[in-house]
């Protein structure tokens, strides 16, 4: 058999480079000869020359020394293309690394390349004129979810440990849930955005896919803190790999409403089953009081849409309407919806309606110390999409795709997928929310989960 990338997390690959095992520069070469021969099209540019050179001269004492590392689609990386996934765009490349491509880098990882994304992270599903099917590892005839789908399918299926992501909409989550892997939303600021972030929905965030609790909390060690080019950024916290499991006294015995229909959606009966088992296992080993709470939120899918549409329009610039037919048809459909609904009015009501939801989820927060949910309406549907409409034999309408993740992006609360075993021989994500700057309580409840229902590292269908 030829020599497999690393199949552990990476923490364990830091290690193992440390004790001479293994060296940098051959988990690349595996790396590299893996990607050549995957079927998941989950990279979309691979910069071979310059991770070489990185390899050669990796320092492992550093928090990711010589990990290989695939960069989402979406963020900068100096002298790479910068095409927000849109054909359109495919000309523009970045010239300067983004704040925390350039944090990550610092680290000691080797960056690989970019990893494949939804058209400028609009949709649930990773498929752009510009790249192609990106396909879910446990089943290539499945979505791995976008916006970060390549992210997710790239560590679940075996090529790189982990891989950065964001999540405006639960582009982080989304993919983790439907790739049995690791994915934190952190409050709103933990990690910076920019340089010369955008602001126009406030609602994404930075973070990563990994195979591990620990692997995600040393990505955060590395990656949040204050950056002045993003007055939204948070104040750095330091120690969230060393204070795993630290904080469990802390939240034991608190409230957690288990809530399936959480934010008006509807999850399929057999997601929801799985959920509930690991949701119970988790409520009895820390003790939580569960509570019945209620949470009225107003529907936030236009409001969310207009928002991000704007972003987009003002990303393409003139070459709208021109470019339409380069486009996808989901960014098609808003645009030119967008082009339809935007006014001084419009954006009158999304204030609006984004004030009501906030009070709403801070109603919710006054009720409980966490919610558990199902990351994910049903497993993953079709590669090629369309967006389904129906989920567990019922059909409720496209916007349910997003209506378990998109709540936090919008209030700004951290929210966690962890890996909650399979239905139909497909991974099932259990989604905890909790209020903001608790990030470090969702690490520890992970972790917890990790052990009670240990998960694959890779999907088992990956190497056979």
């Amino acid at each position: 058999m030829e020599d497999l990338p690393w199949q552990g997390d990476a923490c364990a690959l830091v290690d193992t480079f440390r004790s001479g095992a293994r060296t940098p520069a051959e988990e690349l070469t595996s790396v590299l000869a893996a990607l050549e021969r995957s079927p998941l099209n989950s990279f979309s540019h691979v910069d071979a020359e310059q991770a070489i050179e990185t390899a050669r001269h990796a320092d492992v004492s550093l928090p990711f020394g010589g990990v290989p590392v695939g960069v989402k689609e979406l963020q900068d990386v100096a002298g790479w293309p910068a095409t927000s996934a849109s054909f359109p765009l495919r000309e523009r490349r970045a010239v300067v690394d983004s704040t925390l491509v350039r944090r990550v880098r610092d680290a000691g990882s080797v960056l690989v390349g970019l990893t494949t994304a939804s058209e400028f992270g609009g949709v649930n599903l990773t498929r752009t004129v510009l790249n192609g099917v990106t396909r879910n590892p446990w089943d290539h005839k499945r979505t791995p979810g976008g916006s970060s789908g390549g992210a997710a399918a790239s560590v679940a299926g075996g090529l790189v440990t982990i891989a950065t992501a964001g999540d405006a909409g639960g582009s982080t989550r989304i993919p983790a849930g439907f790739c049995g892997m690791f994915g934190l939303k952190g409050t709103y600021g933990r990690i910076p955005r920019g340089p010369r972030a955008e602001w126009f929905s406030f609602t994404g965030v930075s973070g990563c896919v990994s195979r591990s609790v620990r692997d995600t909390a040393r990505f955060l060690d590395v990656t949040n803190g204050f950056d002045p080019r993003d007055p939204h950024s948070l104040p750095r916290v330091d120690g969230y790999e060393r204070g795993l499991g630290v904080h469990i006294d802390e939240i034991r015995g608190l409230r957690v409403a288990v809530m399936m229909d959480f934010g008006g959606a509807f999850v399929a009966p057999l997601v929801a089953q799985q959920v509930a088992m690991l949701a119970d296992e988790l409520i009895s080993a820390l003790d939580f009081v569960r509570v019945d709470a209620v949470a009225t939120l107003p529907n936030m899918g236009a409001a969310w849409s207009l928002a991000g549409m704007l972003g987009i329009r003002a990303n393409l610039g003139d070459a709208w309407p021109d470019c339409a037919d380069d486009l996808t048809p989901e960014m098609r459909f808003g645009l030119r919806w967008l082009d339809g609904k935007w006014d001084d009015n419009a954006a009158i009501r999304v204030a609006k309606r984004r004030v009501e939801h906030n009070e709403a989820m801070a109603a919710l927060f006054a009720q409980t110390d966490f919610v558990i949910t199902a990351t994910n309406p049903d497993v993953a549907f079709a590669a090629e999409g369309p967006l389904p409409t129906v989920f567990g034999g019922r059909e409720v309408g496209g916007w349910n795709n997003g209506r378990l993740t998109a709540p936090s992006n919008l209030y700004g609360n951290p929210a966690v997928s962890i890996p909650a075993g399979t239905v139909a021989g497909l991974p099932v994500g259990l989604q905890v929310l909790a209020g903001h700057h608790r990030d470090h309580w969702l690490l520890d409840i992970a972790h917890v989960a990790e052990r009670l229902q240990p998960w694959p590292l890779v999907a088992p269908t990956t190497h056979r």
